[in-house]
This record gives structure tokens, C-alpha cells and sequence, in this order.
């Protein structure tokens, strides 16, 4: 009974750590999409003629290995955003390295 109640309890202590860690990932992310570039990715891709990167991960156009390209080579006027998107000091507190830090961004537009 005892060992029952110990597994049941890890159990759903690994759950909210997990938990706990996806919730940080996307608020970093969140914080990297509003303070990009000073002004935030917002100020581009919120207008209704720029991509909807929201709309777009959402129906499946724009996966995770296209993004990342985007963000490191850029794209039309798409600036280059990997080294800015380090510079975050959301992303430098985390210790976050430049796939961590795509990874919370892209998280954090699917979950938008």
C-alpha cells in the first residue's frame, strides 16, 4: 500500500514538473514574440497582409524545420532573428540555446 502511494505521488510529481516546464517554455516564448527587434515579431505578423504564423503552424504550412530556416537565413522581409531572439533576456535567464529557443517561440504560436 505504502509503495503504491510513493509510485502514485512520483507519478504525479514528474507530471506537474513536466507540466511546469512546458508552462515556462511558452512563456519565454511569448516573451520572445513580444519583445524581438524592441517592438516584438507582433508588429509584423499580427497585420492581416504579413504570414499569420499562428494561422499557419496551426494548419500545418508552416513546420518546425521552416521556421527554424526563416529565423536563421531570413526570408524576403524577413530579417535574419536567430541572434536577436538570443539576446532576449527571458531566453539568457533560462540558459536557453538557440533550439531551445526556437522551440519556445514555435510552442508558444501554436498555443496563441
Amino acid at each position: 500500500m505504502k509503495k503504491t502511494i510513493i509510485a502514485a505521488a512520483s507519478i504525479a510529481l514528474i507530471a506537474l514538473c513536466g507540466q511546469a516546464m512546458a508552462d515556462e517554455q511558452i512563456e519565454i516564448g511569448k516573451k520572445i514574440y513580444e519583445r524581438a527587434f524592441g517592438r516584438g515579431c507582433g508588429t509584423c505578423h499580427d497585420i492581416a497582409s504579413n504570414p499569420q504564423l499562428t494561422a499557419l503552424i496551426k494548419a500545418g504550412q508552416l513546420d518546425r524545420a521552416k521556421f527554424e530556416q526563416v529565423l536563421k537565413e531570413g526570408r524576403g522581409g524577413m530579417p535574419k532573428a536567430v541572434e536577436e531572439i538570443m539576446k532576449n533576456k527571458a531566453v539568457e535567464k533560462a540558459g536557453y540555446g538557440e533550439d531551445q529557443a526556437v522551440d519556445a517561440l514555435y510552442h508558444y504560436l501554436e498555443t496563441k
